[in-house]
C-alpha cells in the first residue's frame, strides 16, 4: 500500500468533483474547490474520520467494500479505478459490468454527422445511443425497449420476415460470427455479471447457430468495411463501416457512410428527409 499516493490521489479526484454533479448544494461559504472530505464519506458510506485519515496518509489499507465506495463516491474511470485498487496494495477485480452511459461529446458527435449513420454499442451490442438518420436506416430504436436494442439478440433470436434478418445486412453471416467472438471476450471481462451472464445463457439456448458460435472459443474479430441494408421503403443502402473504440467505457461507435455520389449517398440523402415515419417493417 502506497499511503502518500493515494492520499494524493484521493485528494485530487475529490478536488475536482463539483458539489452540483453529485446533487449537493454549493453554498456561499464553500472555499476549497471541489468536495470537502465529509462529503465524499458520506457518499462513500465511510466515517469522515476514516476517510481524513487516507488523505493524511495515515489510514489502513481499505477493504474492497470501501474502495468500490470511494472509486462510487468520485466518479472514477475504469482505469482510475484500478489505480485506486494498486495504490491501496488490493490488485483490482473485473469491473461490475457494461456501461450504459455515453458521454456527452460522443452524444454531440453523433449529432454532428447528419450525413452519416451513426449509432453507439456496448460491450454486449445494444444500441444505447444513435442519431436520426441511424434510426432512419435500421429502426426507431427509441420506440424499442433495452433488451429489443441489443444486436446480437435480435441477430439469432430476432424476427426474419422476408429475408430481412438483421435489417437486411448483407454481412449478417460475419456479424453473426463477430458478435460471437466479441461477446466471449466480454464475459471473460465481466465474469460476475448476472446480464452478460443471462444473455449468453438465453443465445446458447435459443440459437443452435450460437452455441457452435460460442463453443469454438473464437475471440478474433472480422473487420467490416463495408455492408448493405436492404430497406423497406427506399431499397439496398451500401455504407462504409469506421468503428472507433471507447476504451475507458467499453463501448463503440459504429458510422455509417455512402460513397459520395452513389444511389446510396441519395437514398441515405432521402431517408434523412423521411426519417422513421414511414417505416413500417421493422427488422
Amino acid at each position: 500500500m502506497d499511503r502518500r499516493e493515494l492520499a494524493a490521489f484521493l485528494r485530487s479526484r475529490r478536488e475536482r468533483i463539483g458539489p452540483a454533479e453529485v446533487g449537493l448544494p454549493t453554498g456561499p461559504r464553500r472555499r476549497t474547490p471541489g468536495l470537502r472530505r465529509e462529503e465524499v464519506a458520506q457518499l462513500a458510506f465511510i466515517s469522515t474520520e476514516y476517510y481524513t485519515r487516507l488523505e493524511q496518509a495515515r489510514g489502513p489499507r481499505p477493504s474492497r467494500e470501501v474502495l468500490a465506495g470511494l472509486a462510487r463516491a468520485l466518479r472514477l474511470s475504469y482505469a482510475e479505478r484500478d489505480h485506486l485498487h494498486h495504490l491501496a496494495g488490493a490488485p483490482p477485480g473485473p469491473p461490475p459490468g457494461p456501461s450504459r452511459v455515453v458521454r456527452q461529446s460522443i452524444l454531440d458527435l453523433l449529432e454532428r454527422l447528419p450525413q452519416a449513420a451513426a449509432i453507439v454499442l456496448s460491450a454486449t451490442f445494444e444500441v444505447i445511443a444513435w442519431n436520426p438518420l441511424a434510426a432512419a436506416l435500421m429502426e426507431d430504436f427509441s420506440a424499442l425497449s433495452p433488451r429489443d436494442r441489443n444486436l446480437v439478440r435480435r441477430a439469432f433470436l430476432g424476427p426474419r420476415p422476408q429475408g430481412r434478418r438483421l435489417y437486411g445486412v448483407s454481412d449478417v453471416e460475419a456479424f453473426a460470427r463477430t458478435s460471437a467472438r466479441q461477446l466471449r471476450a466480454t464475459a471473460a471481462r465481466y465474469p460476475d455479471d448476472p446480464e452478460v451472464t443471462r444473455l449468453v445463457h438465453e443465445l446458447r439456448a435459443g440459437s443452435e447457430e450460437f452455441a457452435r458460435l460460442w463453443d469454438s472459443h473464437e475471440v478474433c474479430a472480422e473487420p467490416t468495411l463495408c455492408k448493405t441494408f436492404r430497406h423497406p421503403m427506399v431499397g439496398p443502402v451500401t455504407v462504409n463501416c469506421d468503428t472507433l473504440d471507447i476504451t475507458d467505457r467499453d463501448q463503440r461507435v459504429v458510422i455509417y457512410t455512402a460513397t459520395p455520389g452513389s444511389p446510396s449517398e441519395e437514398a441515405l440523402r432521402l431517408l434523412s428527409v423521411v426519417g422513421t415515419q414511414s417505416m413500417d417493417v421493422p427488422g
